[in-house]
């Protein structure tokens, strides 16, 4: 689904096939109380990432944590080359979990005063959405933030799909730098999907131009802005926005893709890319302890005033995602077992991955697979949150 392959619009990448291997056993650690204790909170949870890797996936890490305590495990390998385990404190691409981070700028902005969410694109960034029946003068910041806008989603491009996404364009194009109004071109070079306001889909180029606003407002980038509002105060010293680097910081897994409309073939390794083309979408960098703590704080109100939160959790219909909703950056879930859980998930180029916290901040959990073919992400969510 749209959400969860974040700024990988190729249907291909969508989470579905299973390839036959055998699961290595799950390793896990506990922060606090009896580790013995702590782990057994978590023995579904380990199971489901077992499967996750019997399914194909190379490897798996996750972080969760509740009233027993924190609790990490990793299972399969992160290097396929050399077999070297995943490790805990892996950092990995998140992809669209970035849109969260943007969305609580963006909020801030407006409790300092500084912009409204009822503002147009057009106000900040005039004349940019434009031509084929786009318009930013009937466009808000809030359109953008919940995907009611209507903007075609950049990363469906046929040629861009075909570019950064299949194999033979992706191996000659993988470290090429897209600027974000390159690609908002990408997407008012196509209609809008429908008028703002009377539908949802989920487009990255929303964000895109969240970024771009963000830039407008403060004379500072997005990366800047999150950099001095977020990952400073907060402490989260395995999160970055990295721009055009191309690399991963140490310590990281290799990340692997089929780079084809098939979820068999080869396997390529594509750890390095230029993440300009996910850009304010989904370029950010981080590991499961840093978005934990990052959810927690947001959902506990150490990030936005009240009215920015109850706005962020302000939710519209999410079309084609059953049992969820979408507020301002934050994916509102109701699970199979009637606990309500609030976080976002991201993909991009062999990463995939997802942060979930229950409303108090009391019970979170992040992972990661190195692996964008396959694998049950929802699987995991359900083991760790409806298991007793």
């Amino acid at each position: 689904m749209p959400v969860r392959t974040g700024v990988v619009g190729l249907t291909a990448l969508a989470l579905a096939a299973a390839l036959a291997g055998p699961a290595s056993a799950a390793h896990a650690s506990a922060g606090a109380g009896s580790a013995a204790h702590v782990a057994a909170g978590h023995a579904a949870t380990e199971r489901a990432m077992e499967a996750v890797v019997r399914s194909g996936v190379p490897g798996v890490t996750a972080t969760a944590g509740d009233r027993r305590g924190t609790w990490s495990a990793t299972t399969g390998v992160g290097d396929l080359r050399t077999g070297e385990p995943r490790g805990g404190s892996d950092r990995y691409r998140v992809g669209s979990i970035t849109k969260t981070f943007v969305s609580t700028v963006l909020l801030q902005l407006e409790a300092e005063g500084r912009l409204s969410l009822d503002d147009t694109v057009d106000r900040w960034l005039p004349g940019l959405v434009r031509g084929h029946g786009n318009d930013g003068r009937k466009v808000t910041v809030r359109r953008l933030l919940n995907h009611t806008s209507g903007i075609f989603d950049y990363t469906e491009d046929e040629d861009f799909v075909r570019t950064y996404f299949l194999k033979d364009g992706f191996l000659r194009h993988r470290y090429d730098t897209k600027s974000p109004a390159e690609l908002v071109a990408i997407a008012t070079a196509h209609r809008p999907l429908f008028a703002p306001g009377a539908s949802w889909s989920y487009s990255n180029t929303n964000y895109i131009l969240a970024g771009m606003v963000i830039e407008k407002v403060t004379g500072h980038s997005y990366a800047t802005e999150i950099d001095r509002r977020i990952i400073a105060p907060l402490g989260l010293r395995a999160t970055s926005v990295p721009g055009t680097r191309t690399t991963l910081p140490r310590s990281s897994s290799r990340a692997y893709s089929k780079l084809a409309a098939t979820t068999t073939g080869p396997t390529y390794d594509v750890t390095t890319l230029n993440p300009s083309l996910a850009s304010s979408a989904g370029g950010m960098i981080s590991d499961s302890s840093d978005l934990n703590r990052f959810y927690t704080a947001l959902l506990r109100g150490r990030l936005l005033p009240p009215e920015q939160l109850k706005e962020m959790k302000t939710t519209v219909t999410a079309e084609g995602i059953p049992n969820a909703r979408y507020g301002l950056g934050l994916i509102d879930r109701t699970l199979g077992c009637g606990v309500h859980v609030w976080g976002h998930d991201g993909g991009i180029h062999g990463s995939t991955s997802s942060a979930t916290t229950t409303a108090d901040g009391r019970h979170f959990l992040a992972f990661n697979f190195n692996g964008d073919w396959s694998g049950d992400s929802d699987a995991v969510i359900d083991a760790e949150f409806c298991s007793p």
